[in-house]
């Protein structure tokens, strides 16, 4: 999800990572009589017991709701020197805290400052050939920075360096840059960064995006090679760039259709997936792909086994996908079985040709054992949300 919209809906983030500090939240809280949300970091010692806690706490304090986040890696980071220089007047503990809330205000911005080897991707990823492994996962982390792109006036240097073309120093650079002569308002100007030359921002160009510029493009994904390809198609479309900048382009992929995009493509002088993506960032300028993902699910209270009913539709979190099926945490202490053959309709070889870890699901409760502590879930055949 982007920074934006978490932000906006977060007057203060608070970690509480025990039940004495839960009951100091609540003070803060009819003290303050302010709208809050509540982020209580639920994966490690006694977290089920803090969780519990809090939920007793919330009926006292209206409007307010907790999330559970993953704390992989973070005591790796509280200990690294980048966490020292941005903390220097924490200890490592206050660190971990203030990384934890940062995952949910931004995922994206926050893991990159850690070591892929720290976030924990699998049992056997230590007999991996080190130098493999590690180029390995740096290409995962720099591609989903090129997916979703960078804000240059607001992304830290730990983010910036994953973009292609940039490396640490040039990082560093351009936000000493920025904290000096002020905010990007064009991306031509990041060519006045030290020893950022002109083939590091042919590069990188395409992934930054600055929201303060004047020209529309700045704000996209489009190269700025393409941008006269980009202002040709709108004029083929019959749009100007007013209605561009207006957002007025939802009938650009319809006009585009009965010209023809063969035909398009060769008048702008480009292939034609070159066209299409310039047609999607036109129609979406500044579009953050997170954004169309699942919201984060925020929980008011938790569930015990004896609360849950054959019948109920609940929304989960999938923890793990394995051969014969997937667990799914729906707020219960235990999480819950999704049998392979519960996971779809259709025929499937392994769960994770239809989910993935962190996936946000609906399940139905098929069958609950109190005494086994077992619950056994369905995502087939569920009414309508």
């Amino acid at each position: 999800m982007s920074t934006e919209k978490m932000q906006a809906s977060f007057r203060l983030l608070m970690l509480i990572t025990t039940p004495k500090l839960a009951e100091k939240a609540l003070l803060l809280f009819e003290k303050g009589r302010l709208p809050m949300q509540i982020q209580a970091y639920a994966h490690g010692t006694a977290s089920r017991e803090t969780e519990q806690v809090v939920c007793e706490l919330l009926p006292q304090v209206p409007g307010v709701s907790y999330m559970i986040v993953s704390e992989a890696g973070a005591s790796v980071y509280s200990a690294s020197p980048l966490a020292a220089e941005e903390f220097p007047q924490y200890d490592v503990n206050l660190r971990s805290a203030v990384s934890i809330a940062r995952r949910m205000q931004d995922p994206l911005a926050e893991l990159v400052k850690i070591d892929p080897k720290a976030i924990g991707v699998g049992q056997y990823q230590h007999d991996l050939p080190e130098k493999r492994l590690d180029e390995t996962l740096s290409g995962v982390v720099e591609d989903c920075v090129n997916a979703v792109g960078v804000d240059l006036n607001t992304a830290s240097a730990s983010l910036l360096r994953r973009v292609a073309g940039l490396n640490a120093t040039t990082a560093k650079n351009i936000v000493a840059y920025r904290e000096e002569n002020g905010i990007f308002t064009a991306r031509k100007q990041v060519l006045k960064v030290p020893k950022l030359g002109r083939k590091a921002y042919e590069q990188a160009a395409g992934f930054l995006r600055v929201p303060e510029s004047k020209q529309l493009l700045d704000h996209t994904g489009v190269h700025p090679e393409s941008y006269a390809a980009a202002e040709t198609l709108l004029t083929l479309c019959g749009y100007t760039t007013a209605e561009a900048a207006s957002g007025k382009l939802d009938g650009l992929s319809g006009r585009l259709e009965r010209y023809g995009v063969q035909k398009a493509a060769e008048t702008c002088g480009v292939g034609v997936p070159t066209l299409l993506d310039i047609a999607k960032e036109l129609q979406k300028p500044g579009r953050d792909p997170r954004d169309e993902l699942p919201a984060p699910i925020l929980r008011r209270d938790v569930l015990e086994l004896k609360d849950l009913k054959p019948g109920m539709v609940l929304t989960g979190t999938v923890r793990n996908v394995i051969d014969f099926g997937v667990f799914v945490d729906i707020g219960v202490h235990q999480d819950g079985l999704v049998h392979i053959s519960q996971v779809c309709n259709r025929f499937i070889k392994h769960p994770s040709e239809v989910v993935r870890v962190g996936d946000v699901v609906r399940v139905g409760v098929l069958e609950v054992d109190e005494k086994r502590k077992r619950i056994s879930l369905t995502m087939r055949d569920l009414p309508e949300a």
